[in-house]
């Protein structure tokens, strides 16, 4: 009984520690974080109040003919 409860405790206290997944954006290509890495550039706003971070390889290219 005492070692039933113990895994209990224990898997209690692994699924409070482990991250949960994050939220994905910009078309599944993004992702919701607070902060962004270095080289990701943010788009738009998800829905949770944090910056939808887009890695360079799915980012908008920029087009010669637009002026900025």
């Amino acid at each position: 009984m005492k070692l039933l409860l113990l895994t209990l405790a224990a898997l209690l206290l692994l699924s409070q520690l482990t991250p949960g997944s994050t939220l994905k954006c910009w078309n599944l290509h993004g992702k919701c974080r607070q902060k962004c890495f270095k080289k990701e550039r943010v788009y738009i706003y998800g829905t949770n109040n944090k910056m939808c971070c887009v890695k360079p390889k799915y980012q908008l290219k920029n087009l010669p003919w637009k002026v900025p």
